[in-house]
């Protein structure tokens, strides 16, 4: 059995959105993405690596971080987690001691 992580309650004090992508169809056949609110979460925030590439004419900024809420259902990659104008796309998602308390979200930062 793996060994039960604790981590203090006061940590998860980020209040953010979770947001999931709803397609939404247009006049000419296509469709727009929608992102829309499924629920509120506090979660801990704690970057893991930064990257500057360049590449187009310009830096092209990759900022990953580790956000670990209280686990909820429904939680999986490609939504996202909003944290007032800062935007985290949700990469990978797991429970770090199978006990069902937390999930760990990798994600990617984007517009850093």
């Amino acid at each position: 059995m793996m060994r039960a992580l604790f981590i203090d309650p006061g940590r998860l004090r980020n209040e953010l959105s979770l947001e999931a992508c709803v397609p939404v169809a247009d006049e000419i056949g296509g469709y727009q993405e929608t992102w829309t609110e499924i629920a509120t979460v506090f979660g801990m925030i704690e970057p893991v690596s930064a990257t500057s590439v360049f590449g187009a004419g310009q830096p092209l900024e990759t900022t990953t971080h580790r956000i670990t809420i209280r686990h909820r259902s429904g939680v999986e990659s490609g939504m996202r987690l909003r944290r007032q104008d800062r935007v985290f796309e949700i990469i990978t998602v797991h429970d770090p001691d199978d006990s069902g308390r937390y999930l760990m979200c990798r994600v990617r930062e984007t517009g850093a």
